[in-house]
């Protein structure tokens, strides 16, 4: 895992692993309040299960933008619906996940347990991208 939405996936034939971003959601950065844990529930979610990929396109950056599925559930349907990142909103649509996420903001799940937590496009463009982590 590498946040909330960005995640690598080895194909079950084994085969190199591919970076992959979650279609439908922006979770928060990782050097971003509440980044550990929205990457933490993914973790929990997805970390050594087997997940079906629908690749929809490539984002700016050459990541594959997927919808995964885990035991017949929409992982970022799941991630929003806990509160753990924001529907991706565009131009004038609320996203894909916009009712999950205002279920998430009437439970004050997660996220919107704060009074008003920064959207990630937000935080990048007040503070730019989180630094890279040391290499072990």
């Amino acid at each position: 895992m590498f946040d909330g939405d960005t995640l690598w996936v080895q194909p079950l034939d084994g085969g190199r692993y591919r970076k992959l971003r979650l279609d439908g959601l922006d979770a928060p950065e990782i050097c971003q309040d509440g980044g550990v844990a929205s990457r933490d529930a993914l973790a929990a979610r997805v970390l050594r299960q087997v997940v079906t990929v629908r690749e929809r396109s490539h984002d700016d950056y050459g990541r594959a933008l997927v919808r995964l599925q885990h035991g017949g559930d929409d992982v970022g349907a799941f991630m929003v619906q806990q509160g753990q990142a924001w529907s991706y909103r565009w131009r004038h649509s609320e996203g894909p996940f916009a009712q999950e996420e205002a279920q998430a903001r009437a439970q004050k799940k997660g996220l919107f347990t704060a009074a008003s937590p920064e959207p990630p496009r937000d935080f990048r463009r007040r503070h730019g991208p989180c630094p890279m982590p040391p290499r072990p």
